[in-house]
């Protein structure tokens, strides 16, 4: 493997790690989230079923960091561990999350599309074949996060329309990725 494609690779797990923050970052908000638009305990909306619904997500960008790490291990990388961003996105709405959301998969879309283009220029199959999961994966996310955008703006003004839509991302569960190494 040549040493770009090692040193993309190495930055995705942390994209992948910066993608957890931010998710746990949007979680906590919707946790939180009061009448006004600012944390107050005793004033809360407790989205919980939202909260849920990106405390998972959290779960599965973790892991896929760790299937990078993982990756880059059986193939003999170095792998260095980068310092991960602070999420610095400020939400002042219920859909303004879902926005940020939607935005970062269409980013982490591009990263994985640039590792896979210089896959692709170097003749690495083998790393291309790894990255097809993640390729099919993003169309997912961004498919899903496109579709609570959607949703939101057609239910979410209306208080028994968002509590359906809560309700059923409260019902989401962790998957593990169906991708081994």
């Amino acid at each position: 493997m040549n040493d770009k494609i090692a040193a993309l690779l190495n930055q995705q797990i942390n994209k992948e790690f910066y993608s957890a923050y931010l998710y746990l970052d949007i979680s906590n908000y919707y946790d939180s989230l009061d009448l006004d638009g600012y944390a107050n305990y005793y004033d809360s909306l407790d989205l919980d079923g939202y909260s849920n619904y990106y405390m998972i997500q959290a779960q599965e960008e973790r892991d896929h960091a760790l299937l990078f790490l993982k990756y880059m291990q059986i193939n003999g990388l170095k792998v260095t561990m980068l310092p991960i961003d602070q999420p610095d996105k400020v939400f002042d709405s219920i859909l303004t999350p879902l926005e940020v959301a939607a935005e970062h998969e269409r980013y982490v879309t591009a990263l994985i599309n640039d590792i896979y283009h210089e896959c692709h220029e170097a003749k690495d199959y083998r790393t291309m074949k790894f990255l097809d999961w993640f390729v099919d994966d993003q169309m997912e996310e961004e498919d899903n996060a496109d579709s609570m955008i959607a949703r939101y703006k057609l239910f979410g003004s209306d208080p028994k329309g968002l509590y359906d839509l809560d309700q059923e991302y409260a019902g989401r569960v962790y998957t593990a990725p169906s991708l081994v190494l």
